[in-house]
């Protein structure tokens, strides 16, 4: 672990998964886990990346990929992978269901401890992986830390997800710069449908902003206004990873952008990401070239 006194753009944290899609189309395994989705798109915009990560020996091909990007990776090997098999029962992508068969275990306060970014991005496959105490541990660093809500309500129930009340929830967003929630779970944490009040709930309970994935795109608020943009995909094949890519996209140009950019820009990776299983491989040209051709009003 030695080289994590370094100092990055923007680290991830979370697991990889091994996922098992089932759709119409068929049956496929797909190297999964947020922190994949979004260190291949941080590392594709020339940001300097650490990922953290658990995984076992076996699926270590996950590692290597991301090093020949230029990553640098601090893999923790656990006995298993968090494997997870998602169902899409109809053609709707949104009404999914997830299995998990195994998991990697939690983070430790160690793994977590020396990392020094700009940003750091947390995406746990479900409750149990990062704990309050490792919210914590991140929240003293001089960093924007984003993190997504199904870290936190996802629970494991019998190997089956499923969302559940959150017990730690005002201790956790209390830490947040930005969450990333999707229309469903926002309606479960608030009980408010209405997508911009519960954007406006959510931000008054710590996050400065505030990203919300649906169906036809992504709603920000931030500096008290909202900005919205459609996801324009040629066609829907990657809908695994659409949120993971997203918020990582976001969080990463807001680095060097203002929130409305950041928003556009986040749409266009992510609309990319959906045309092709698995993490962002795009360039840098396509995303500019969809902006400008696409989002430019």
């Amino acid at each position: 672990m030695e080289s994590t006194a370094k100092f990055y753009d923007i680290a991830f944290i979370g697991h990889y998964t091994k996922d098992t899609v089932v759709s119409a189309s068929g049956t496929r395994i797909v190297d999964g886990g947020a922190f994949n989705y979004g260190a291949n798109v941080a590392a594709r915009m020339g940001l300097k990346v650490a990922a953290i990560t658990s995984l076992a020996k076996e699926d270590f091909h996950v590692v290597e990929k991301l090093k020949g990007l230029g990553i640098d990776v601090f893999a923790h090997i656990s006995p298993q992978s968090t494997c997870l098999r998602l169902e899409y029962p109809t053609s709707n992508v949104d009404e999914r269901v997830i299995y998990v068969t195994s998991s990697a275990g939690p983070f430790t306060l160690t793994e977590v401890e020396s990392i020094q970014a700009r940003a750091i991005v947390v995406g746990a496959s479900m409750r149990g992986e990062v704990s309050l105490e490792v919210i914590e541990e991140l929240a003293k660093k001089e960093s924007i830390l984003a993190a997504d809500v199904q870290s936190f309500i996802r629970v494991n129930e019998n190997g089956k997800l499923v969302p559940k009340e959150w017990p730690e929830k005002d201790s956790v967003l209390a830490r947040l710069d930005i969450l990333k929630t999707d229309a469903v779970e926002a309606e479960m944490l608030l009980g408010e449908s209405d997508l911009r009040k519960a954007a406006q709930k959510i931000h008054d309970l710590g996050p400065q902003e505030v990203v919300i994935t649906h169906r036809d795109g992504l709603l920000v608020y931030a500096d008290g206004n909202f900005y919205e943009e459609k996801f324009l995909p040629k066609e829907i094949i990657g809908r695994s990873g659409r949120g993971d890519t997203c918020i990582a996209s976001y969080t990463a140009k807001r680095l060097n952008a203002s929130p409305q950019e950041a928003t556009t820009w986040a749409a266009a990776v992510t609309s990319l990401k959906m045309e092709a299983e698995g993490p962002f491989q795009r360039t840098m040209k396509e995303v500019n070239n969809l902006v400008q051709s696409k989002y430019r009003r």
